[in-house]
């Protein structure tokens, strides 16, 4: 096959390496001409992903994969185009389409008779059909589920271990004709690979769900569920602070038994993921209730945990507070939605001067961030520990000869480590 993947970006990028590693021929579309000279280059755009360089120099010396900026190099000749472009939601939580629109637009321009075009990008419920089916089909002039078909299949991969979650998780699909699901089964079929799991109750492998909005929603109301589910944990873990109990202790015994799944409370959401598909299944659900109530209360949580630093250690005011870590997660290079700013802000207002330290960033990278590098450990007053970095477990009080009080925002650092410094983890007593 022929296929034209828009979009190489962290996700868009391993998936078009994993279609070429089965011999076809793929040509991946970025606007960024340094991202595709550096894929033409079989060089990696971003540094983390397991397996891609591996990937890149066995697809694209080869010629399965290469790059392009030109959508009329990739999009006429595609029996397959797979779409995995970013859509982020605006000041007002409301999706933002521009960067879509626009793929959409010039796959319409190009697009000829007989193409699949599957979208992989999270999407609110019914914008498959309500707006990518229409905008196609006046574009090009042709009629989908005749002349072209259109799919919606989430990306359901993490970053880092793209090519693992490939092959571990079904693949869901969700067609606006019959006719056309099929066709995208046959297309991942052909693609993928699938782990056997003794687990599931229904074989692994491409699952139809029936239609466009199932398989939106199915996405939507997976990620959601972990940003409920980890808000309900924040809930309890607040609560047992001023009940004086010991949150993991009590969410392990909860979890002992196979009807409860409570997950762990933290300082922060963050990522492409979680902060954002809430917002998107909101954009369309009129009862807001306890999805909206769970968000809000995510999105508060640096702003509690930097008024614990304040009350443990009265007026911050020309405090010089020390932020570990700035990625969303533990192990990864990446800040995108990281409650690291919202955390750096609160800071602030409160008085402080709040630095950054992470060891996957330099110092020229955390100030192009809009963040402060941390100057010397000397000066540090304060530590509010943002990231579970294991890196972070070597420092002790003895690094920091002014330290007063530490924050511990994952439940991941001794206290014994820390000398007499007031130690203050979430949940914990």
């Amino acid at each position: 096959m022929k296929i034209a993947v828009i979009g190489m970006g962290k996700i868009g990028l391993p998936l078009a390496a994993q279609f070429a590693s089965k011999g076809h021929s793929v040509t991946g579309v970025d606007i960024n001409r340094h991202t595709v000279d550096l894929i033409n280059a079989s060089k990696e755009p971003f540094p983390g992903e397991t397996g891609l360089l591996t990937a890149l120099g066995a697809t694209v010396p080869q010629g399965h994969l290469r790059a392009t900026t030109a959508y009329e190099d990739a999009i006429p000749e595609a029996d397959v185009v797979v779409v995995v472009v970013p859509l982020f939601v605006d000041e007002n939580d409301l999706p933002e389409f521009g960067w879509m629109d626009s793929a959409t637009e010039s796959i319409g321009s190009y697009l000829t008779r007989q193409t699949l075009v599957i979208y992989e990008t999270t999407l609110p419920i019914g914008t498959t059909r309500g707006r990518w089916k229409p905008k196609l089909e006046a574009i090009s002039g042709l009629v989908e589920g005749e002349d072209f078909h259109l799919v919606f299949s989430p990306e359901r991969v993490l970053t880092g271990r793209v090519f693992e979650d490939l092959k571990k998780y079904p693949k869901l699909i969700g067609g606006l004709s019959a006719l056309g699901a099929h066709i995208a089964q046959d297309f991942y079929e052909a693609v993928l690979d699938f782990d056997l799991r003794d687990d599931l109750s229904t074989k692994n492998g491409v699952w139809d769900l029936g239609s466009a909005e199932a398989a939106e929603m199915a996405k939507l109301a997976e990620t959601t569920y972990r940003d409920v589910n980890i808000s309900l944990a924040n809930q309890f873990a607040l609560h047992a602070d001023e009940l004086g109990v010991d949150v993991y202790k009590v969410i392990e015994a909860c979890n002992s038994q196979p009807y409860s799944h409570i997950h762990r409370p933290g300082i922060s959401v963050g990522g492409h993921c979680i902060p954002v598909y809430p917002r998107l299944y909101l954009s369309t659900d009129s009862r807001p209730g306890v999805v909206q109530a769970a968000r809000d209360l995510n999105a508060e949580m640096p702003s509690i945990m930097a008024s614990r630093l304040n009350e443990a250690l009265g007026p911050l005011a020309q405090t010089t507070v020390l932020i570990l870590g700035i990625a969303y997660r533990a192990g990864v290079k990446e800040d995108a939605f990281s409650g690291v700013h919202t955390l750096d802000r609160e800071l602030k207002k409160l008085g402080a001067t709040p630095q950054a330290l992470d060891p996957y960033y330099s110092n020229e990278e955390i100030a192009s961030l809009g963040l402060s590098p941390c100057a010397d450990f000397d000066s540090v007053e304060a530590i509010i520990l943002h990231t579970d970095h294991p890196e972070f477990r070597k420092y002790s009080a003895a690094d920091f000869p002014r330290l007063k009080c530490i924050v511990d925002g994952r439940n991941f650092l001794e206290p014994k480590d820390w000398g007499a410094a007031t130690f203050i983890s979430l949940g914990k007593p």
